[in-house]
Order: structure tokens, then C-alpha cells, then sequence
């Protein structure tokens, strides 16, 4: 059975999304999915700011990028460095948090530290994000403004030794509907992934590829995500000027399985 979609050429959006001459904010582009997206948004003409707390994988993203790309580095536990990015950032059309950080283990061995620093990157982090940049947001453009943030499925499948990584993640899911209240008309969604072959999975070796087939044998869809599964969901989010405060479910159905 095929445990990943056929491979494709890197998801480009559809002149629908206008993404052309646009600033996209993307928080986590060092990681393979903020890569993909900020490699997408660039090669349909928007202009980057990429954010992460490695300053090197992020010159790396930026080496990869068709178009211009300026390079901030930002930890969102720490408020000054949100406010840092923000007065570096500017005016800006759209951004995009794919930050994790997760504590995952038995509940009798978790470390505060490790779920304060969870915590930093689901909720506080966005929370702040939208406290300093919000303002900024160009709302005048054709499809308005719009934060994303990535939340997961488990918090819709809770799981032993998964306990911190489900609330975060359905922190993050309820937070967006408040901000998306609050900082109207500026729209917030989040994206909700399931298991997806992004490349974090590598770290299992030989024991990768039998743990995604059982998977995809399992999700109503019959198969895992890809990176394009998750850019495309992201560019649906920031092109459609009449979603917020949704959490689009990029699953396989995984949630329901």
C-alpha cells in the first residue's frame, strides 16, 4: 500500500491566492514544513520574512527561496523577541506560525520546564504574536489579512504520554476562535495536521516506513500527509477572505479512525 501521495512538483498557489508582491511572515521556517511553505509563497511572488529561533537554518531556507527574504530570529517564550520581530517586520499581508515544541511522556516523568516551553510555542507564542503584530496586518488587500498557526491531531485523540502535546494543540484550536473575535477584521485559522511524512519521522530508521503503512492502513483516506498537503491547506487559509476562527483538519481523517 502507498503510505504518501505520488510525489509532485512544489505546490505553487493558483493566481486566485494573489500572493504576488505580498509580505508573508513565516514563524518556524527552518523546519520542513515552514521550508515548503515559505519556498511556495515565494515562488508565486511574495515577499518573505522568516522567523525561527536557528538563525542558520534559517539563511538556509533563504538560499533556497525564488525571491527576496529577509531572516529575523525569534524565540516565543521570550516577549522582547516577539516585539523585536514585529518592529523588523512591518507592514505585512499574512503570517504563519509552524512552531512546536512538544513534551511528550508519561505524565509522572514530565519536566515543567519542557511543557512551559510547549506551551511557548502553541499558545503564549501565538497569543504574543497577535499582540505585536496585529496592528500591522495590511487588511486593505484583496483577500484582507490573516494569521495560521498549526495545531494537531491529537488533541482530538488524546493518547497515553501525549497529554501535553493534546492540550496545547486544543489550546491553540479554541485560542484562534477568541483571537479571531478580538482582532477582527484580521482572520486567524489554524491548520490541524495529522500524521504526515514531513520528514520528522526519519529519526525511527528502518522501523518508518512498516509505522506509516499501519497508519495509512487505519485513516479513512488510506494514505499519510505530505508537506504539500499542509502548504496547500495554508494557502487556502490566507486566499479565502470569508474563513476564520476555523481549524481546517489536514487528517486523512486520522481523527475519526
Amino acid at each position: 500500500m502507498t503510505t504518501t501521495s505520488p510525489s509532485a512538483s512544489p505546490v505553487v498557489p493558483s493566481a486566485a491566492t494573489e500572493l504576488a508582491g505580498r509580505r508573508v511572515v513565516v514563524v518556524g521556517a527552518g523546519s520542513h514544513t515552514g521550508r515548503a511553505l515559505a519556498q511556495a509563497a515565494s515562488a508565486a511572488g511574495a515577499e518573505l520574512v522568516l522567523a525561527g529561533p536557528d538563525p542558520r537554518k534559517l539563511e538556509w531556507t533563504a538560499g533556497e527561496l525564488a525571491g527576496p527574504a529577509e531572516v529575523v530570529p525569534v524565540d516565543l517564550a521570550d516577549e522582547a523577541s516577539i516585539a523585536a520581530l514585529a518592529a523588523a517586520t512591518g507592514r505585512f499581508d499574512h503570517l504563519v506560525s509552524t512552531a512546536a515544541m512538544p513534551a511528550n511522556g508519561p505524565l509522572a516523568e514530565l519536566e515543567l520546564a519542557d511543557v512551559q516551553r510547549a506551551f511557548a510555542a502553541k499558545v503564549y507564542g501565538p497569543l504574543l504574536l497577535a499582540k505585536h503584530l496585529a496592528g500591522q496586518a495590511a487588511t486593505d488587500g484583496p483577500h484582507g489579512a490573516s494569521f495560521t498557526f498549526f495545531s494537531g491531531v491529537a488533541a482530538w485523540r488524546p493518547a497515553p504520554a501525549r497529554t501535553v502535546m493534546a492540550t496545547t494543540n486544543g489550546a491553540l484550536a479554541f485560542l484562534v476562535q477568541a483571537l479571531a473575535v478580538e482582532i477582527a477584521p484580521v482572520r486567524v485559522n489554524a491548520v490541524s495536521p495529522g500524521i504526515v511524512d514531513s520528514g520528522s519521522w526519519d529519526r525511527m530508521g528502518t522501523d518508518k516506513e512498516p509505522f506509516l503503512r499501519a497508519v495509512a492502513e487505519k485513516n479513512p483516506a488510506r494514505r499519510v500527509g505530505t508537506t504539500d498537503d499542509l502548504v496547500r491547506a495554508v494557502l487556502f487559509a490566507m486566499g479565502s477572505p470569508f474563513v476564520t476562527g476555523t481549524v481546517l483538519h489536514v487528517d486523512g481523517g486520522g481523527r475519526l479512525a
